[in-house]
């Protein structure tokens, strides 16, 4: 069973510390609904996203939230920084300090890279996202100092030796759109991947923006240092296919 879900028994045993014999009774008496359903199971599974009502009285209901955030460079992901700016600075102005405190970041980008991060208190939601197993590609614009060739093309599509990590890249995908501009799509997150990437031909990345996570675009009416509320649909859809 996940760290973040538990049997119905258990949650109202300790919520309202009543035995486990007690609490079978009290289902019995028809007193507990998850959901706005009548619960009769002491075995069913709930998590902190349950509506878990007793009696009349709500023991639970924490509502999930799921961010999407235009970052610019300068602003670090973190949650405390002495020196820099972070996303959570970012969100003051939009949203509750509980809410704010509750959120954790879906893959960070650097200092220097700009584009779209994702926020959630829902890690179930976020362990998809960024679980190894699911490749889910995270596509990039890069701008470069030198111009581009079919070269880096094949030497993205063959993966990268990294000796101090002591590994070889995954396969990515370079597209070039002008001779100093390329789009790149990872599926894994190495440290300052596409930088090291493009310094083995000794090229220098002049500007790195992050578009899209899976199937999620930035909203391109977004502008830089704010964020918004993704939709059901937007939430559903990013981990639809995982």
């Amino acid at each position: 069973m996940s760290l973040n879900t538990m049997r119905l028994d258990r949650f109202i045993s300790e919520h309202c510390q009543i035995n486990r014999k007690g609490v079978r009774l009290i289902l019995a008496q028809k007193r507990v609904f998850v959901d706005g359903i009548l619960a009769r199971d002491v075995a069913q599974i709930v998590d902190k996203f349950s509506v878990i009502e007793m009696d009349h009285k709500i023991l639970q209901a924490n509502q999930a939230h799921y961010i999407m955030l235009n970052k610019p460079i300068g602003v670090v992901c973190a949650t405390k920084d002495d020196k820099h700016n972070t996303v959570m600075d970012l969100l003051t102005s939009q949203y509750e300090k509980k809410i704010i405190n509750s959120l954790h970041i879906v893959g960070r980008l650097d200092l220097n890279t700009s584009g779209l991060v994702l926020l959630t208190n829902d890690s179930r939601w976020s362990e998809r996202l960024t679980s190894p197993e699911h490749k889910v590609e995270k596509c990039y614009q890069v701008t470069l100092a030198k111009p581009l060739t079919q070269d880096y093309i094949n030497a993205f599509a063959q993966g990268m030796y990294f000796p101090y990590e002591d590994i070889i890249t995954q396969a990515a995908k370079l597209r070039i759109l002008t001779p100093l501009q390329a789009e790149v799509i990872l599926t894994e997150g190495r440290y300052h991947q596409i930088k090291r990437m493009f310094g083995r031909f000794r090229n220098q990345v002049v500007k790195l923006h992050r578009q899209s996570i899976g199937q999620l675009t930035l909203d391109a009416s977004l502008m830089q240092g704010n964020s918004r509320n993704l939709t059901a649909e937007e939430v559903n859809n990013i981990t639809s296919f995982l």
